[in-house]
């Protein structure tokens, strides 16, 4: 299948399209920025609490006459545009493919070695989050605004997030339940360009965050830092350029000093561990970008707020830090485990957390709203800086291809890591109300992931959707799932290269990611709770219709309270969500019967956790025999706080093929 890199089959309607849509643009610009004058944020009427009441009525009363006069002389070219822009939509391709040509500006990314099938497998990490990058003057009635700044400033939140070293953390103690064996991810410094394996014992205390101290050995964006990443080899395939640390209570919490110094500079530390945390833990890293200045809140920061960070503890005592040699401080946030859930919980098979970050090393990004097109534009050039693949500007326009008039598009990107090798595009027909003029639909995509010695391809399917939103279009919801299911498999039909006598492609894994607009809570959603769906694609959070794990929190955050400094940060927002009584206060509940009080009334007496709408399947079905798909951490992510009404969510997903290391 051939992928569409420009919108139009020839550049004579690209420019023609170009033309049209010039036209039409002033009108729009106009009439989106005379609305908007009138819907305020919540943040806009803070930061105007100390102005005259009068001011901004006298505001609107100069600027509303200047605009309409505007709007009203734009009007006729608007409509000659329209008219030549309209027919043009027919010969529209279904998306954009944009595949990064210089490498050097992906800084952000580890180059990623060709995964061969040896070994005990790989992981592969999945994230969705919806941006809600409408027109700016429709962003409004969901309380955000400023949509172009925030498309720049989330991509650079995205890549910043993912770009940073991963931290691997296996502890086996049968008498500790706050930490589970799994993986979680933080920010480190690289040690001193080293890629060697190297293994230390020591005792730790159990902390919620660390800090690290370690020589600047400059950026990790070099030449030649690239090129060892490249060349260096690593027996485990899941991992990239692993420095282990080993800890366990056999010194009885000792360490030595050319055991730490081996680690991390001449760190020392003495006393007895804390028997909770007797085991083996390993902790991998890959390299990340240079450290910048700012907080969770500054576009450049790739860390939490200093506040939240506490030092690496080592026995019963801090590092001594006047022993350190270092220039650059590299924050490592781990992910902080609440006791209770996991002790009622112990059989739980992967780790959870509530994430101030997205996941290091994150593979692929499914992201919902992206509506406005100047918006998608800077988001796809800061996601350029980490996935090299991206589809943008997905679905159609005017009456091409649905039932009814479209004006956007249906708000879908996909960005990968991996090549992608197939996609396909198709909208749901049965939209309604506002949902109809978006060609709200499926984006369904086949990438590869490696190759066996054997040369057959390793290849994986990834659905990305967004459906009916209007809360009572229950039936509407499952004639799209129903949809959803047949595209999906009539996709992997027609992609498919491989017999059953002589596969020439080995399916690694099947996710579908996406907004689907209910939750598995809510009475009023018992339809879409029991669809056929849920038989074959298995939901990590999800214990059956109408039960959540109790560890699962609402990801639909109320709009009201997005600029409260208590949720206004990344961090601020993590520490929130990880108490009831903060979910009770920030996120969108199912909706009572009861509409006699206040939504933040009615909170105070319902139980759970939030609406989850933002949903991360996968499934085992129509996957290679001899492999096992199974979740290794699932995470709801707080870095887009105050940027979107929506928690992003990420699975990482680990495919074992069931061989020994060699």
């Amino acid at each position: 299948m051939v992928l569409y890199t420009s919108p139009f089959p020839n550049s004579f309607l690209s420019v023609l399209h170009s033309f049209s849509w010039g036209l039409i643009f002033p009108c729009y610009w106009l009439a989106d920025r005379l609305v908007a004058s009138f819907v305020p944020t919540t943040y806009e009427k803070r930061q105007r609490a100390d102005d005259p009441c009068y001011f901004h009525a006298l505001c609107i009363i100069i600027t509303t006459p200047i605009y309409l006069a505007l709007l009203v002389a734009s009007l006729p070219f608007a409509l000659i545009g329209f008219l030549l822009w309209s027919p043009l939509q027919s010969a529209r391709r279904p998306y954009i493919y944009s595949r990064l040509e210089d490498k050097n500006h992906a800084n952000g990314a580890t180059l990623l070695t060709e995964w061969k099938a040896a070994g005990n497998g790989k992981s592969f990490c999945f994230g969705s989050a919806n941006v809600c990058l409408l027109p700016d003057s429709l962003a409004r009635f969901n309380n955000v605004f400023n949509t172009q700044a925030r498309a720049k400033e989330i991509g650079q939140r995205i890549r910043n997030g993912a770009s940073r070293p991963q931290i691997k953390i296996y502890i086996d103690s049968p008498t500790n339940t706050s930490i589970s064996a799994a993986s979680f991810s933080s920010l480190v410094s690289p040690q001193g360009g080293d890629n060697s394996n190297r293994t230390v014992n020591a005792g730790i205390k159990r902390t919620t965050s660390m800090e690290y101290k370690g020589d600047n050995s400059g950026s990790n964006n070099s030449e030649e830092s690239r090129e060892d990443k490249g060349g260096a080899g690593d027996p485990n395939e899941g991992e990239e350029n692993t420095c282990i640390v080993r800890i366990n209570g056999e010194d009885n919490g000792h360490v030595s000093d050319t055991e730490t110094d081996t680690v991390n500079g001449q760190a020392h530390a003495s006393g007895p561990a804390e028997p909770s945390l007797e085991g083996d833990a390993e902790i991998s890293k890959t390299p990340n970008h240079k450290q910048k200045d700012g907080d969770s809140g500054s576009l450049d920061s790739y860390s939490a707020s200093r506040e939240s960070l506490v030092k690496v503890r080592v026995g019963d005592g801090t590092v001594d830090q006047s022993t350190v040699n270092n220039k650059l401080l590299y924050k490592a946030s781990i992910m902080k485990k609440t006791s209770v859930r996991k002790k009622k919980h112990t059989d739980e098979t992967f780790d959870h957390e509530i994430s101030a970050f997205f996941p290091a090393n994150l593979d692929f990004l499914c992201l919902q709203e992206v509506f406005d097109k100047r918006a998608a534009e800077k988001l796809k050039e800061q996601l350029h800086h980490y996935f090299e693949y991206i589809v943008y500007d997905v679905g159609v326009y005017s009456c091409h291809g649905c039932c009814s008039f479209k004006f956007v598009n249906s708000g879908l990107l996909f960005a990968s890591r991996y090549p992608v090798m197939d996609a396909a595009y198709h909208c749901y027909p049965n939209g309604r109300g506002m949902d109809s003029l978006a060609s709200k639909g499926a984006l369904f995509l086949k990438v590869q992931v490696g190759s066996t010695p054997q040369d057959q391809r390793i290849v994986g399917y990834i659905s990305c959707t967004h459906l009916q939103a209007i809360a009572g279009d229950t039936t509407v919801r499952c004639e799209q799932l129903d949809m959803l299911q047949d595209w999906l498999s009539e996709f992997r039909k027609s992609t498919s290269s491989s017999s059953t006598a002589n596969p020439e492609e080995l399916v690694a894994f099947d996710v579908i990611c996406g907004d689907l607009n209910f939750d598995n809570c809510s009475s009023e959603d018992k339809l879409e709770q029991q669809h056929s769906l849920f038989t074959h694609y298995k939901d990590p959070c999800r214990i059956g219709p109408g039960e959540d794990k109790p560890w699962a929190i609402g990801t639909l955050l109320d709009p009201e309270g997005l600029y409260d400094e208590e949720v206004c940060t990344p961090d601020n927002l993590q520490k929130v969500l990880e108490s009831e009584e903060g979910r009770k206060g920030y996120l969108v509940y199912p909706t009572s019967k009861n509409h006699n009080s206040s939504q933040k009334g009615r909170k105070a007496s319902l139980k759970g956790n939030g609406r989850r709408i933002d949903y991360m399947l996968y499934t085992e079905e129509g996957l290679y025999l001899e492999w096992k798909v199974e979740v290794e951490e699932f995470s709801f992510i707080t870095q887009l706080a105050g940027l979107t009404d929506h928690l992003p969510v990420a699975m990482r997903l680990m495919v074992s093929t069931g061989e020994d290391d060699p």
